[in-house]
């Protein structure tokens, strides 16, 4: 029996360090065998602990992942370019090839965090975002026609 070809997602955020990098790890988790998924940023900030924490709360280890900024992904031929946040999607370039763009925005973990007065506090906000993010990969790839 043929191997059906996967398709190719990148998950488009401003820094790569915490909404992409959850989508990616998700995807990978979640939908290994049908979506091929890579993260990027507009720029590369590095991988947020508070994300590593907050999927391994789920049972997901994206502590391997690395940050990275967009230009490293541009000859990898995607089908889809989601941006999860609005400042990514503004800045988001032209990838060669068919991909598709498609937006869907999620709020960013660190600003809420920010003013948390306990770690525990902080986690909240990444936990949230962690499982919207989930809800919307759960629904991969029948939900990118609708987008």
């Amino acid at each position: 029996m043929p191997e059906t070809k996967k398709i190719k997602i990148l998950f488009l955020c401003t820094g790569n360090s915490c909404r992409s990098q959850m989508a990616e790890g998700l995807a990978r988790h979640l939908k290994g065998e049908s979506i091929e998924p890579y993260s990027a940023g507009v720029v590369a900030h590095g991988l947020d602990p508070r994300a590593v924490r907050a999927m391994a709360e789920n049972g997901i280890d994206i502590s391997l992942q690395r940050s990275k900024d967009m230009t490293e992904v541009m000859s990898v031929p995607f089908d889809y370019v989601i941006t999860l946040c609005d400042n990514a999607r503004e800045a988001c370039p032209f990838f060669p090839g068919k991909a598709r763009h498609m937006h869907m925005g999620f709020d960013d973990p660190p600003s809420l965090a920010k003013n948390a007065k306990t770690e525990e506090e902080a986690l909240i906000h990444y936990s949230r975002v962690r499982d919207e993010i989930r809800g919307f990969v759960e629904k991969l790839p029948d939900i990118l026609n609708t987008l």
